[in-house]
């Protein structure tokens, strides 16, 4: 029966789709049809086709329905709450089910936006109605969360131990999923826009919301992502160049060069041709991303098994790219900007030199995580590109990064004057020089810390000042209390300010990726019980090992005494997490977190003599999230934060703190 439910669902949302399309382009062709009436019956039932798919998987785990394959083989009675709702995504028919909730729901907000007569927002819910009849599609043929067995198990295998092992796992596919799925809007807008050969930049206001948000969710999704493999994986690290990262990466660098280039050419009309690119990039990177992760071409800690599904996701990243790009052909006079740079020393050009680093980055990281797949695909040889490749090139075009957010936050539009330039970052510069001078005589001597130290004041020093500055001349003018200057000035304009707080966030980031990568300790220790030893300037006591059952699973560990010097730090407890239907066991190491530093240890053996224990030492790993966290922060201020309707300045306060932006 929810079997049948399920397959009525996603039926619905095929019919709905095709519906979409139909009355989009009827919408696009004839405007005084193209009502928010008129295109929003087709959209409501793909959100209840959607909801109805998602709602019988979930009843179908919630109930142990064995009788549906994907239940069957993905789920058992024992996986415990939240990891068997969880599990709804957890493998790729699933995922599929939760791509098109996400999608529904994205098309659901657009339509709620339309305005009557809007024919490029009709073009737009047509393209929006194309993928979604693609996953739609592919529910309801080659990736039948629905299909159902013949001969019905009493249990299943249950997903995953990875999958089970910690709550950020149930909370990383969701964030990505609405991160990858919304670029779907700006791309189906884009594409409406070459279609009607609109001239201008009206559809990007238009999806500049959208952007934002599906920019912070992939960026969040990816931080939450490395902070699971740090606490879960046991390999003491956050990002290994997994191709399956990589495929998440790549399109959010597009997505970051996209939104900055977005900006200039609202504000200036230039760098048209770059955000039609961007964007169509960035969507097609969102699908080859997805087949990455579903179809089983590559080994990772993420992919799952080999499936139909592989050719037809990589058949629709094919047709995406090519049908876009040669739409991009026949209209090049809409894609041609009107205006060109007056000057590439100007915030224009900084923000062309960033879009051209973010890009050379992206290619990069295409190129090692695809080249293997290509040789294989060709010669059948079996290579790996690994770690050195990518950090290689991605370190030095990381400081370029940061040298040009330093640089374009200050510049002026149009033409930067040397003398305005220096101006501007000079102080910047003097406490970038004096931080790592400290670092140094401090004895942090490696020179990719101080270096990415300086790096990140010169990124943020002069937003700070400037803040400073012109909250000072409110003070000043108003007699107002600092809190309430900086307050306004951040609300005179959200977009300037909350790109302000992504970049601080990728200050803070990089600043722990540096210290993470070349301060970091590891060494082996074997304790016997009650026995003492020194490692890393700690004093280790092996107390006891202990085994319990939980819902789940049955947990084997050892406990474990940290001190320095005499003083207790903590008593730690790495594990070696057993589940049922799996016969090896997940090791899951033992954090803890200071201000100084992360002590991170895990069980290399254990047995009743003595136990080995690998411990490493990461010097402020805290940075890394909060970093991360900043920058999905900022992205979320920039539309959440609403500019006053009203902005009553006098003249000597403008004077003072200048125009906003």
């Amino acid at each position: 029966m929810i079997a049948l439910i399920g397959k009525a669902g996603v039926l619905l949302g095929v019919l709905a789709s095709l519906e979409m399309i139909r009355r989009g382009i009827v919408g696009f062709r004839r405007p005084e049809r193209a009502s928010r009436a008129y295109l929003g019956g087709a959209t409501a039932a793909l959100v209840v086709g959607a909801v109805v798919a998602m709602g019988a998987l979930q009843a179908a785990l919630l109930g142990n329905d064995f009788s549906i394959r994907y239940i069957a083989e993905n789920h058992s009675r024992s996986t415990p709450f939240p990891f068997n709702v969880a599990t709804a995504w957890a493998a790729l028919e699933g995922s599929i089910v939760l791509w098109g909730l996400v999608l529904a729901g994205y098309a659901w907000s657009v339509v709620r936006r339309h305005r009557d007569g809007d024919d490029v927002g009709a073009g737009a819910t047509a393209v929006i109605g194309v993928v979604a009849l693609f996953f739609f599609g592919v529910m309801a043929t080659v990736a039948d969360p629905f299909q159902t067995l013949d001969v019905v198990p009493p249990d299943g295998p249950g997903p995953n131990p990875l999958l089970q092992n910690h709550i950020m796992m149930a909370i990383h596919p969701p964030l990505l999923y609405l991160g990858f799925v919304g670029f779907t809007v700006p791309f189906a807008f884009a594409i409406a826009s070459l279609a009607k050969g609109e001239p201008g930049s009206r559809w990007l206001e238009r999806t500049r919301t959208w952007s934002l948000v599906a920019w912070s969710f992939l960026g969040l999704g990816i931080v939450i992502g490395g902070w699971w493999s740090y606490e879960v994986l046991g390999w003491g690290g956050f990002w290994a160049w997994d191709p399956v990262e990589n495929a998440s990466f790549i399109p959010w660098l597009t997505a970051t060069a996209f939104i900055h280039s977005a900006v200039v050419e609202t504000r200036r009309g230039v760098l048209r041709s770059w955000n039609y690119v961007l964007v169509i990039l960035t969507f097609a990177f969102t699908i080859f991303g997805t087949f990455l992760t579903r179809s089983g071409v590559i080994g990772s800690v993420h992919a799952f098994s080999q499936s139909a599904i592989g050719p037809v996701l990589l058949g629709f990243f094919a047709v995406i790219l090519f049908a876009s790009l040669t739409l991009i052909a026949f209209r090049a006079p809409v894609v041609s900007s009107p205006s060109r740079l007056d000057s590439f020393v100007s915030r224009e050009g900084a923000f062309l030199l960033n879009n051209l680093i973010l890009s050379i980055l992206a290619a990069v990281v295409l190129l090692g995580t695809t080249y293997p797949m290509i040789v294989e695909a060709i010669s059948g040889e079996q290579i790996s590109v690994g770690r050195p490749f990518f950090d290689r090139y991605a370190i030095p075009i990381s400081y370029l990064l940061l040298a040009s957010m330093g640089v374009g936050t200050v510049a002026p539009y149009r033409k930067a004057r040397p003398i305005v330039l220096w101006d501007r970052i000079r102080g910047s510069l003097v406490v970038a020089a004096l931080a790592g001078a400290i670092l140094v005589v401090t004895g942090i001597r490696v020179g990719h810390v101080v270096a990415i130290v300086a790096l990140a004041i010169l990124v943020v020093g002069p937003a700070a000042e400037r803040l400073w500055r012109q909250a000072s001349a409110f003070m000043a003018a108003r007699g107002e209390g600092r809190g309430r200057s900086l307050l306004r000035v951040v609300r005179r304009d959200p977009r300037f300010w909350g790109g302000q707080v992504a970049h601080l966030g990728v200050a803070i980031l990089a600043v722990g990726v540096a210290l993470y990568g070349n301060l970091s300790n590891e060494a082996m220790i074997e304790l016997r019980p009650g026995e003492t030893g020194s490692v890393l300037g700690y004093e280790v006591t092996y107390l006891e090992s202990f085994q319990r059952p939980e819902p789940n699973r049955l947990v084997t560990g050892a406990r474990v005494a940290v001190s320095r010097d005499g003083d207790l730090v903590a008593v730690m407890e790495p594990r070696l997490n057993q589940y049922p239907n799996f016969q090896q066991a997940i090791g899951t190491p033992a954090v803890n977190i200071s201000l100084a530093r992360d002590i991170y240890m895990t069980i290399r053996r254990l047995d009743p003599e003595s136990v080995i224990l690998d411990v490493q030492t990461h010097p402020m790993m805290y940075l890394v999230w909060i970093g991360g966290i900043m920058m999905a922060a900022g992205g979320f201020a920039s539309f959440v934060i609403r500019k006053p309707e009203r902005d009553d300045l006098d003249e000597a306060v403008r004077d003072h703190v200048g125009s906003p932006g």
